[in-house]
């Protein structure tokens, strides 16, 4: 069964499902489904949690002895495996096993980047839609970016002037997640609840987000020494990777279908406009990646990622910042 995000609330309502698969190139949007399934899970009792990256370290087999194991106290518990790439691999023979049957005592949840058709044709997948419910996180359209953006406002308590609200809009370039970060911030600036144009050209001007937004162009673009400095940056401001790695993961995605694309003799512009993406900077960086890096080279970029990823939820010995050097490195190859 699949269902849009605005569906999810009443479908919770109406009881658990035993899968869920929440999948989309928008991590905001994939985050708030996912923090849903959980509140209501937890509240159903399913209480414990194990989670899983399924990077190339992963070990499928210990994924299936988890659903036949008995959990501590017989509590219920969630397993959550996070998909990068949106392929199952070894994991598509664990899941049509357990599919059919699924444990009463354990809730599965599934994130994924946007599957493929492929993927979406595979036996494990026609097994979810029987017994689960399949979450589609789409981009929201840049025309309708300006609404989307005013609505969270109001849904925050703020009203945004049309002035700033177009001033935003530019600036996010329909980023879905620096705006609702961004809201938050000018909440701080705005006592009142109104945001001006003057809160936020004081607020974004010097807002050190913008130079994550720099870094992963020069990624993409493969300036080494431009990236790592931006890295060392980000880091003794204190901010957190994990806001910077859903929009590279992303876009390193992104990058991967365009290749296809690309070989596939379809034009670049055509291709980044059905997609959404109509800034030039950000459409020649990811055309400049495209071109330029090889699809193992892209691949090894996205287990990265999940090694940082990892890493700054406390997983592994070394810190977020040594893999995200270790990325700038990787991605300087031709």
């Amino acid at each position: 069964m699949k269902a849009q995000p605005a569906q999810l609330p009443q479908q919770l309502k109406k009881g658990l499902h035993p899968v869920y698969l929440v999948s989309g190139d928008e991590p905001l949007l994939v985050q708030e489904c996912c923090d849903q399934i959980r509140k209501a899970a937890r509240e159903a009792g399913f209480e414990d949690r194990v989670t899983y990256h399924a990077d190339q370290q992963l070990d499928w087999n210990s994924v299936g002895e988890e659903f036949g194991a008995l959990s501590l106290f017989a509590e219920r518990r969630r397993i959550e495996i996070h998909l990068p790439t949106g392929k199952l691999g070894d994991g598509r023979k664990i899941l049509e096993r357990v599919l059919p049957d699924p444990p009463e005592d354990i809730l599965l949840i599934l994130i994924s980047a946007r599957l493929d058709a492929a993927e979406l044709r595979r036996k494990w997948y026609k097994l979810l839609q029987d017994k689960g419910l399949h979450v589609t996180v789409w981009p929201v359209d840049t025309d309708k970016f300006p609404a989307w953006l005013q609505q969270r406002a109001r849904n925050q308590g703020l009203h945004v002037t049309s002035e700033a609200l177009t001033m935003l809009s530019e600036r996010l370039e329909g980023n879905l997640l620096a705006a609702a970060q961004e809201l938050e911030r000018l909440a701080l600036f705005c006592k009142d609840g109104t945001i001006d144009a003057d809160a936020v050209e004081r607020a974004v001007q010097d807002s050190a987000r913008f130079n994550v937004f720099e870094l992963i162009t020069e990624l993409l673009t493969g300036n080494t020494a431009n990236a790592r400095r931006i890295i060392n940056f980000v880091q003794q401001e204190g901010d957190s990777p994990l806001g910077l790695l859903s929009i590279l993961s992303r876009d390193l995605n992104l990058t991967l279908e365009l290749q296809k694309a690309l070989a596939k003799r379809e034009p670049s512009a055509q291709f980044l406009k059905q997609r959404g993406i109509r800034q030039p900077q950000r459409a020649r960086a990811l055309e400049t990646a495209a071109r330029r890096l090889s699809r193992p080279t892209l691949y090894e970029a996205l287990r990265l990622c999940s090694e940082t990823d990892r890493a700054a939820k406390g997983f592994g010995d070394l810190p977020p910042w040594h893999h995200l050097q270790d990325l700038a490195s990787l991605m300087a190859s031709r």
